[in-house]
């Protein structure tokens, strides 16, 4: 017997960032649930691929390639999506990526020195996306009363790490933003969640053999002995779309393997 609770049937999401990696699992998970779903990426070849996937799952799919950090970008995809799929009851804002380097060069340090651009890059495309994708489709959310954002986050929000600053400070930033964004639309019953994923190697980017060999390296500091699979935050984004979840808001769950209780 199935709970019904976790049935997306007939909901409409839109999933940014979800060309590949996490994006892309979470909106496959999301249409396996039942949801119809819209996707952007930065390259349209990909946002095709994954929308193409989603449609051979039963459900309508659709890909638009667009800069999620660009509010005059986004505004063209969210008047699209809304067309197109007939509304919008989920919003997942997953685009996310980090420049590793030193703020400022130490004594006999080769390590690289980030740069105002690296920084800004990084700021913008882990916490301003979110306020991009917000901003954009969150009238629609609002008018008729309903619906569900996540955040993808990660673990670098919960546990800091040195020549990471920009992507953990743009982390710890998204935490605090989907708290004050939860207690800003609950009086419109809108609720607004994120996910912290721990380590998550994309199988797509690599050899079956070099995914193996990260996988058993990497699961060596995590408890639960292994590293992330996309599927994991995917079902995580359902219970937190669905019904199953309609009395939390302004939560950030970690979906780690234990990695942040190390």
């Amino acid at each position: 017997m199935s709970l019904g609770d976790f049935d997306l049937t007939g909901r409409k999401a839109v999933v940014t960032g979800a060309g590949r990696g996490i994006g892309k699992g979470i909106a496959l998970v999301l249409a396996e649930a039942g949801a119809d779903v819209g996707v952007t990426s930065l390259g349209a070849e990909n946002a095709a691929r994954v929308a193409a996937a989603i449609q051979a799952l039963g459900r309508r799919g659709f890909g638009w390639a667009a800069d999620g950090t660009s509010v005059a970008a986004m505004e063209l995809v969210a008047a699209e999506a809304l067309l197109a799929l007939g509304g919008l009851d989920i919003l997942v804002n997953c685009i996310g990526d980090s420049i590793p380097g030193t703020v400022a060069q130490a004594p006999d340090s080769d390590r690289r020195v980030m740069t105002e651009v690296d920084w800004r890059q990084v700021i913008d495309i882990n916490l301003t996306q979110a306020f991009v994708g917000c901003h954009v489709f969150g009238p629609q959310l609002l008018k008729q009363g309903s619906g569900s954002v996540i955040n993808i986050s990660s673990f670098a929000a919960i546990r800091p790490g040195a020549n990471m600053t920009a992507y953990a400070a743009s982390k710890a930033g998204l935490t605090r933003y989907t708290e004050s964004l939860a207690l800003e639309w609950a009086p419109y019953l809108v609720r607004v969640n994120a996910i912290a994923p721990g380590q998550f190697p994309d199988p797509d980017q690599m050899s079956a053999e070099d995914f193996a060999l990260r996988d058993e390296q990497g699961g060596a500091n995590v408890p639960l002995g292994r590293l992330g699979r996309m599927r994991d935050v995917g079902l995580a984004s359902v219970y937190l779309a669905s019904d199953a979840s309609s009395y939390v808001t302004g939560q950030t769950f970690a979906v780690d393997g234990g990695r942040t209780l190390t």
